[in-house]
């Protein structure tokens, strides 16, 4: 009578990252040809727990380099606490735990969830990486999700018609140091919208349907940024990432040799220790250039390829892509081709990143913000504030958004010229910039309108600098008008509501004699006047900007 595992087969799913282009992983799906296996496997943590280890072997078999994703119930994960038969796969397939991850997936209705949380201790202990998969189609809930801290969470796709959700699950992602992917994409408009979203990694049939054979070519459609970190600290590494080729630090020179030669798109190996962390840096070019000399291979062949290695350069994994480049900057000229590893907590080595990687991204990030710069005073505009706003906003933090601009400014450029009127807005914009302090936002929206995004302690000082400075153009005596608009968490759901509740209080400001400012609170009633007169004032309110 045939087994069970005499039916099922396995498929292999590319896992994308969507700033390099490149294969970052392969995810193994079970495919039962005949019975429901998964279903059983829903219900038998034992069954469950063996098909993880058969999908192990069956990645050995295609002998991929590429790291692992690997499925598992959240029952199973609870059951069986540390998958010793996945545990003892991987050892057999001579592979290291930290490259395989454990995709963590639903139901997780009646797991005990302190079992669970003990089992991915344990798991993770051992070097295995943890996934949340399913997210937005199962049933994890939230606060089991953040006692996870898995190092990368799927959504599904279906979750992108709903961007606030996704927005608010990159910033869990990026609380709890994770990646966030989106699995089962199959439009471009998919893909654009995973990336927009801010997330680093996606599959689906878009890139490779999976397929028998491990895909190495994928298909990506050319795509613009998604979400940037702020400009002073530059994106994260971890979007850069690339699988590593390990070998152990001890491997010989021919075992490098026949690793470089029969994977092209390898640009170097790591030899690591028994611990997963880098000792030794061999690069292709150089290493298979002293390989390929007179005598090269009858000298260098079977001693430690060590030898002919450098010490590694390491970056932590929660290093910026400008860290990245002081590393490569501070190294020795001839080395700026090597790859840089990247390192957990731990030291183990989970991934590397290339410089062209780093260098190309980081280029069309300037030139996007470039083209956003209002070209009078090279402050960006207003998608960069929105965007901040929309991310406060899901952060649940409060904010002060203010709109600024200058008294009958048509009367400034129609009694001294255009001239005189661009340079007061040059040298009201280089004010804003100079008063602005810690996490405020200044943005140049058109004319002679600016918008200021700010935490609401800065605001007194910066509304201080600007409106007690006599400002004139062309001999003429100019004012300027501030309208702020208080947003507490939950009072706005996004940056156009925001702008709607702003929209009133600059009507009010403008109505007032003199340098104005005008404060109301977003969801009540009325506004408080604190610079100004000539006017009645409408209903007030006398809370504090931090009350």
């Amino acid at each position: 009578m045939p087994s069970w595992t005499d039916t099922v087969r396995f498929a292999f799913q590319p896992v994308v990252n969507l700033t390099t282009g490149g294969v970052a992983a392969l995810e193994i799906l079970a495919r039962p040809e005949a019975g429901d296996i998964l279903a059983q496997a829903r219900r038998d943590p034992e069954l469950d727990g063996r098909l993880a280890a058969l999908a192990i072997r069956a990645a050995a078999r295609k002998e991929t380099l590429l790291p692992l994703h690997v499925n598992v119930f959240a029952g199973t994960l609870a059951d069986l606490g540390g998958l010793a038969a996945l545990r003892d796969a991987v050892r057999e397939a001579g592979r290291r735990p930290w490259e395989v991850t454990v995709d963590v997936g639903p139901p997780y209705t009646h797991v005990p969830q302190h079992a669970l949380l003990e089992a991915v201790a344990a798991v993770r202990g051992e070097g295995f990486r943890i996934c949340a998969d399913g997210v937005g189609d199962g049933d994890v809930p939230l606060r089991l999700l953040t006692d996870l801290a898995p190092e990368l969470m799927k959504l599904d796709v279906s979750l992108l018609s709903r961007p606030a959700a996704v927005r608010a699950m990159r910033t869990l992602c990026e609380q709890l140091g994770a990646l966030l992917s989106v699995e089962g994409v199959e439009t471009e408009l998919q893909c654009a919208a995973a990336v927009s979203a801010g997330a680093q990694l996606a599959q689906g049939e878009l890139f490779a349907p999976p397929a028998r054979l491990p895909a190495a070519d994928v298909y990506v459609p050319a795509l613009s940024p998604g979400v940037a970190a702020p400009p002073r600290s530059g994106p994260s590494v971890r979007q850069f990432v690339r699988p590593a080729a390990l070998l152990p630090a001890t491997a010989s020179a021919g075992q490098v040799r026949a690793l470089l030669t029969g994977s092209p798109d390898v640009s170097g190996v790591l030899l690591v220790d028994s611990s997963g962390i880098p000792v030794r840096s061999v690069h292709r070019s150089r290493f298979l250039l002293s390989m390929s000399g007179r005598y090269g291979h009858a000298l260098y062949a079977d001693r430690p390829a060590a030898k002919l290695g450098d010490p590694p350069r390491t970056v932590g994994v929660d290093a910026t892509a400008w860290e990245v480049l002081d590393v490569v900057a501070d190294g020795e000229r001839d080395r700026t081709s090597d790859d840089v590893a990247v390192v957990d907590q731990y030291g183990r080595c989970v991934g590397v990143v290339r410089l062209a990687d780093l260098v190309r991204a980081l280029a069309e990030s300037r030139v996007e913000e470039a083209a956003g710069l209002n070209p009078l005073t090279r402050l960006p505009g207003s998608d960069a504030i929105t965007g901040e706003v929309d991310r406060r906003i899901a952060d649940g933090r409060m904010f002060a958004l203010s709109w600024l601009d200058v008294d009958h400014f048509k009367q400034v450029n129609d009694g001294a010229g255009f001239a005189a009127g661009d340079e007061l807005i040059r040298a009201v914009g280089r004010a804003l910039q100079h008063a602005a302090s810690g996490a405020t936002r200044v943005g140049h929206i058109g004319g002679d309108d600016f918008l200021v995004l700010a935490d609401p302690d800065t605001l007194d000082p910066l509304a201080t600098s600007m409106l007690d400075t006599p400002w004139s153009a062309g001999g003429r005596t100019v004012t300027l008008s501030l309208a702020t608009v208080l947003c507490a968490p939950g009072s706005v759901i996004d940056h156009r509501q925001a702008a709607a509740c702003l929209a009133p209080l600059k009507q009010a400001a403008k109505a007032l004699k003199g340098a104005s400012w005008v404060l109301g609170r977003a969801g009540l009633p009325g506004h408080e006047i604190r610079r100004g007169s000539g006017a009645a004032p409408a209903q007030q309110f006398g809370h504090t900007l931090t009350g």
